[in-house]
């Protein structure tokens, strides 16, 4: 029987937590464990000064007032009643494409998976409206059996995003590249009831290089985006360069 952790970073009671753990129910033994609230943008993040709690949920999900890598490393250490044999985190309510896999928490949550050894997938919904958490769903369930019996090297992780559409409008499933967006916009100031100025994020940058072979091309016409990622982020292209021009400092 294949043991399956699933997490997110959307919370223990995001839809698309649901829809992953209901379709992976149906190949496997499966524990979630997630945020018992929205930590998107939460990135690699680790609770250090508080301790973290749980609560079980009445249908059987773990809640953790922590993040989502303090999730995985927890239910990979204390809570999974059998050693799992995966991680998937998701279903993400939208994108995590191109530079949005540097603050993305539901990638966060698949490196904690592969640090600890364990073969990982991150997977979201793209799209305005989100409706169809199903075909993201449908199509972890292949990726899992797939990447089980095709294992990657140990550093690396799949990350999956996939066009908000019904099953039979999907084209296919590419292996991609990250894009890359133009910088964010600029902060939104305002203020709050006492007059003090407060900040907001602007909105992400717009599509930059999107083009035939990255995430962005990929899902913008029709298809699933597969880009695996490296954990080790060592510019090895840099290190003889690096190193000649060191010894003159």
């Amino acid at each position: 029987m294949i043991n399956i952790l699933v997490s997110n970073d959307d919370g223990v009671h995001a839809p698309g937590i649901k829809a992953l753990s209901d379709a992976l129910a149906t190949i496997a033994k499966v524990t979630t464990v997630a945020p018992d609230r929205n930590c998107s943008g939460a990135s690699n993040s680790l609770t250090l000064t508080n301790p973290l709690r749980i609560n079980s949920l009445d249908n059987g999900y773990i809640a953790v007032n922590g993040t989502p890598t303090d999730c995985v490393h927890l239910a990979i250490r204390e809570l999974c009643p059998d050693e799992p044999h995966i991680v998937v985190s998701g279903i993400n309510a939208g994108a995590n494409m191109g530079d949005d896999t540097l603050y993305s928490g539901t990638i966060a949550a698949a490196m904690e998976g592969r640090f600890l050894g364990l073969p990982a997938i991150a997977i979201s919904l793209v799209g305005k409206q989100l409706n169809h958490y199903e075909t993201a769903a449908h199509y972890a369930c292949k990726i899992v059996k797939g990447l089980l019996e095709h294992p990657l090297n140990s550093d690396q992780i799949l990350n999956v995003n996939v066009p908000d559409l019904p099953l039979e409008q999907i084209k296919g499933i590419q292996v991609t590249r990250l894009g890359a967006r133009h910088k964010a916009e600029g902060m939104i100031k305002t203020q709050d009831p006492a007059g003090r100025d407060i900040y907001w994020l602007g909105p992400v940058g717009t599509e930059q290089d999107a083009g035939p072979g990255t995430d962005f091309g990929a899902v913008a016409e029709g298809y699933i985006s597969i880009t695996p990622l490296t954990v080790d982020l060592t510019g090895y292209r840099q290190i003889d360069n690096l190193a000649n021009w060191v010894t003159q400092l």
